[in-house]
């Protein structure tokens, strides 16, 4: 394990934008469903690494509001898959203490998708283990658009609005800000993801593909955050 031999400050939450399905099975002379296939695999292994180490929570970016945009095909299988892949895997994650949460709008999924995060949630919310938060048909905007309706909806005075209030009207409610990001595949960008959860995050970009995202990456990640310095806008 990576703490063996010497105290490593890790990070208490960890956010992953899972990128390079697509191109991976490209390489590998494969159509994209078997690249989205392969991503599934790692991300249960990375669940699992994670999982040796006293990292108390997890977000894994799986399927965002603009990937409605990607081909409809595509679309409608990657969507099966996260139905079959959250029913298989909630098993399995119970008998480990996961909690599962999910991050984004339910409404718009295919009703067996939301059926099947909604099992995973009641049958999870009782643990006390790592919390694994799927953010699935998320998106950082909305996601503060949401929050900003909440608000208005629920009329609450101007003057009561300060950050912590807000931050009960996020999705993310009840979570910690995120420590480390992670986004594999070569892009150094964001996505619309977690922006205001991610403030004083710390960013590691890889070129490495989703699918090849094994223990070892996991380690490198995890000793790059190790060594930084977080001044969180001090000196």
């Amino acid at each position: 394990m990576l703490t063996e031999g010497k105290k490593l400050r890790l990070p208490n939450h960890v956010a992953i934008i899972v990128d390079g399905n697509g191109r991976w099975a490209e390489r590998h002379g494969l159509p994209r469903f078997e690249g989205h296939l392969a991503g599934l695999k790692s991300v249960r292994s990375t669940i699992r690494c994670l999982n040796q180490y006293p990292i108390k929570y997890v977000t894994l970016y799986g399927f965002s509001t603009e990937n409605w945009n990607r081909p409809q095909d595509e679309v409608a299988g990657l969507l099966r898959l996260l139905e079959e892949a959250v029913d298989k895997e909630a098993q399995e994650l119970h008998k480990q203490g996961v909690k599962i949460r999910h991050l984004g709008r339910l409404e718009g999924l295919p009703q067996g998708l939301e059926q099947a995060i909604n099992r995973a949630i009641e049958l999870t919310k009782n643990n006390t283990g790592m919390t694994l938060s799927l953010a699935i048909n998320y998106g950082g905007r909305t996601e503060i658009l949401d929050a900003v309706r909440s608000i208005i909806a629920e009329c609450v005075p101007p003057q009561s609005i300060d950050e912590k209030l807000f931050n009960n009207y996020l999705y993310t409610a009840g979570l910690p800000d995120v420590d480390l990001i992670i986004r594999t595949g070569g892009e150094l960008r964001i996505s619309n993801f977690l922006i205001w959860q991610a403030t004083y995050s710390e960013y590691y970009f890889t070129d490495v593909l989703w699918p090849d995202f094994d223990e070892k990456e996991i380690k490198k990640a995890l000793l790059s955050y190790s060594q930084r310095q977080r001044r969180f806008g001090g000196v």
